[in-house]
């Protein structure tokens, strides 16, 4: 119950622009965002420019932010969106049949955290981004219509 009185109380004085109550948001989001951002645009100037872009529109829009929805979960997908955005025109898919050598990993017997890492690392931005937002912040695809 005290994170949500927490939140009623830093939303209230974001709302009245006091800039404590503004250091206190980021401060608490700061650092899960800046991972975030960094996870999808694997950059640190990007995932900088994402994070002050991200908390500007957090802070612009929290007006409109619904409290029956969890505050970290509203601020979590401004960010992401914010780093799509940033990065959808460094985005080059390629056709993984025609793929070259380039691409293929050999995973070998056993996968280490840090192998793991260097290789989602290596992938091309728009397949790093993909599999970053699906398989470890649990974002959904969507279905195109026809």
């Amino acid at each position: 119950m005290k994170s949500n009185l927490w939140e009623e109380e830093i939303i209230s004085g974001c709302l009245n622009n006091d800039r404590v109550a503004q250091k206190a948001l980021y401060d608490r989001y700061k650092t899960k965002m800046y991972t975030l951002s960094y996870r999808i645009t694997n950059d640190f100037d990007d995932a900088n420019d994402v994070l002050q872009d991200g908390f500007i529109q957090i802070f612009e829009n929290l007006k409109s932010f619904n409290s029956k929805a969890q505050l970290g979960t509203w601020i979590h997908t401004i960010i992401a969106r914010t780093a799509i955005k940033k990065i959808r025109n460094k985005i080059h898919f390629v056709d993984i049949s025609e793929a070259d050598e380039s691409y293929l990993i050999d995973w070998g017997s056993t996968i280490d955290v840090q192998f793991l890492e260097k290789a989602i690392a290596s992938l091309p931005v728009g397949y790093r981004s993909i599999f970053i937002l699906f398989e470890v912040e649990e974002f959904k695809h969507r279905t195109l219509q026809r």
